[in-house]
């Protein structure tokens, strides 16, 4: 993606680019590269199949990874188990390490007398001689978003007390976020604390419907695990959280629930390991990696979920140009990846497909990124798509709703002599040509090609991730992805799946008339239209490359991937994802 001087302070600089050629002489250097290398070989076997349709096969690819640059190799971690139980047991009487009372601004309120008009909390402050009066006075607590009072107790059946605040909690969303903050700020008390045992009571949980319930208590667990967890693989020295149970009081109990605090616990398991695939450094996470990584999912769920993975001979045979084009500088060769998901009775009422881009490292190619605000430093995380598909093929591999496909055409975008050069002109798979004008908008033209193939799945729906463009962020912060869709219907399931989840996105417009930018007077199309309107002619270009018989969604996600104060990976789009194929499952 092209950024100009003026404006590089506003603009981050995060797509990508493309590749020369599409004769298969072009793409022979990669074979020539990968067989002078004197490095070690893993070989890891997959069971691929030689029909692009067929997701179950006899013929073999192997994926050949070198040792490591840097000989960096990540620790093997356990994952982190917290046991969720809900119950309708007196608060006053719980025993544990810390017990957390989450209020809004509204439970705060007090009566001419200085009492608390809500019952929980005039109960409590009456138990500890008006303490929580007093404290919440002192701090200027008012149940604002963001504030947390913590008080130890040591006379009564719990070590600490906290009062979290919730804010005002007025509309769907925001309740959503507010309840996983709820989470999150006990994960992190019980860790500053080193509380092992928690439970979480609402001051007003009066009048919640079933569903709202439901909701509140999948949002308190999904917060709380995600809070909890640290990515330490890469740390000589690392903590183990120490929080191992939340009892969640107030919200009623049985069966449903317990599947709700299950279900927390899944989609987190896809949530994590989407944030651990963006983490992992270019060095260690190549597409050889990603492929072996991807591989892994299908066979811990093979009930469900075969794998396909094709390497660049086989690409070559599907005319994968635009994509292999991407591939061709970098010394680590490209793997399409292919995992599809049949459930168990094989029954699917729509055909789903999941496409994620999965440029391992972007360099900007030939327009290499430079300079204050190019992020190169941080291009580790231009696979934030492949790694929420990823993510959400985990969790769906446990969930086991009716059937989807995910695809990601894994590379790199790097300099070299066989790479890639502006002005190339590149042939994607349904015949499409391509002059490249900046080889930093490449992960569309990856996604040209993995888009046909998922048409050739036919499939019924296709949503599309990628950190596909600095102008998405500059028009919507880091806080929120941007959906491009001609099809309002599908507009809206994202919309409601996201409702439930609490994550951000945004319609922005799919403007034809901007097409004109994208023309290209010796090819069919640029694969950049100019500084204008950037995120608008990535969407259209896309829309070229999928079956008007389909409906599609692009989902530009470059801002909300990754959170700068943490410096790490958000895991952004997986809950989504999972429960837009929830959704159509049960439709």
């Amino acid at each position: 993606m092209v950024v100009s001087a003026a404006v590089i302070a506003s603009r981050i600089s995060i797509c990508s680019s493309c590749h020369p050629s599409t004769s298969t002489a072009a793409f022979h250097p990669i074979s020539r590269l990968i067989q002078r290398r004197s490095a070690s070989i893993l070989r890891i076997s997959i069971f691929t199949s030689s029909s692009p349709r067929n997701c179950v096969g006899a013929r073999r690819t192997a994926v050949r990874m070198a040792h490591t640059l840097g000989l960096t190799k990540p620790n093997s971690i356990d994952a982190h188990q917290i046991c969720f139980s809900a119950s309708e047991i007196n608060f006053a009487e719980w025993k544990g390490d810390f017990l957390a009372v989450a209020v809004s601004e509204k439970d705060m309120s007090k009566d001419s007398d200085s009492k608390f008009e809500n019952s929980i909390l005039n109960k409590l402050d009456d138990q500890l001689g008006g303490m929580l009066t007093e404290a919440s006075s002192e701090e200027d607590f008012t149940g604002k978003s963001g504030q947390s009072i913590i008080l130890r107790l040591p006379s009564m059946g719990f070590r600490r007390l906290g009062l979290i605040g919730l804010g005002q909690c007025s509309t769907s969303p925001s309740v959503t976020s507010a309840y996983r903050n709820l989470g999150e700020a006990i994960a992190l008390a019980t860790k500053a604390s080193q509380s092992s045992k928690a439970a979480v009571v609402l001051a007003s949980s009066d009048g919640f419907s079933l569903e709202s319930k439901l909701n509140t208590a999948y949002s308190v667990a999904s917060g709380t695990i995600l809070g909890a967890y640290e990515d330490t693989r890469f740390k000589s020295d690392s903590k183990k959280p120490l929080l191992q149970s939340l009892d969640i009081i107030g919200l009623g109990s049985g069966p449903e629930l317990e599947q709700k605090l299950k279900y927390a616990t899944d989609v987190c398991t896809g949530v994590i390991f989407g944030k651990e695939l963006v983490n992992a450094p270019a060095n260690v996470l190549t597409p050889g990696a990603l492929a072996e990584e991807a591989s892994k999912v299908a066979k811990a769920y093979s009930d469900v979920l075969t794998a396909r993975i094709l390497d660049v001979n086989q690409c070559e045979e599907l005319k994968m140009g635009s994509y292999l084009a991407v591939a061709a500088a970098s010394a680590n060769p490209p793997y399409f990846i292919h995992l599809c998901y049949k459930p168990p009775g094989g029954n699917v009422k729509t055909k789903l497909a999941i496409v994620g881009k999965g440029v391992t490292f972007d360099s900007g190619g030939y327009n290499i990124k430079a300079g204050a605000g190019s992020l190169i430093e941080l291009m580790k995380f231009d696979m934030g798509g492949s790694a929420a598909t990823f993510g959400a093929a985990k969790a769906i591999g446990q969930i086991k709703p009716p059937g989807v496909h995910f695809i990601v055409a894994a590379c790199e975008n790097m300099i070299s002599g066989t790479g890639m050069r502006p002005g190339d002109i590149v042939t994607a798979s349904n015949g499409k040509t391509i002059e490249v004008n900046n080889t930093d908008a490449e992960g569309r033209l990856t996604l040209a090609d993995a888009l046909v193939y998922a048409c050739d799945q036919d499939v019924d729906k296709i949503v599309d991730l990628a950190t596909l463009t600095g102008a998405c962020v500059v028009a919507l912060g880091n806080n929120m992805a941007g959906i491009f869709s001609p099809n309002d219907a599908l507009i809206k399931e994202i919309q409601e799946a996201s409702e439930v989840t609490g994550e951000k996105f945004w319609r922005l417009p799919l403007e034809e008339s901007y097409w004109e930018n994208m023309k290209s007077g010796v090819a069919d199309m640029l694969n950049t239209g100019g500084r204008y309107g950037g995120s608008i002619t990535a969407a259209l270009f896309l829309k070229q490359f999928v079956d008007k018989k389909v409906q599609w969604m692009h989902i530009d996600m470059a801002g909300p991937i990754w959170n700068d104060k943490k410096r790490a990976a958000t895991g952004f789009a997986v809950s989504t994802l999972v429960e837009w194929v929830l959704k159509n499952s049960s439709s």
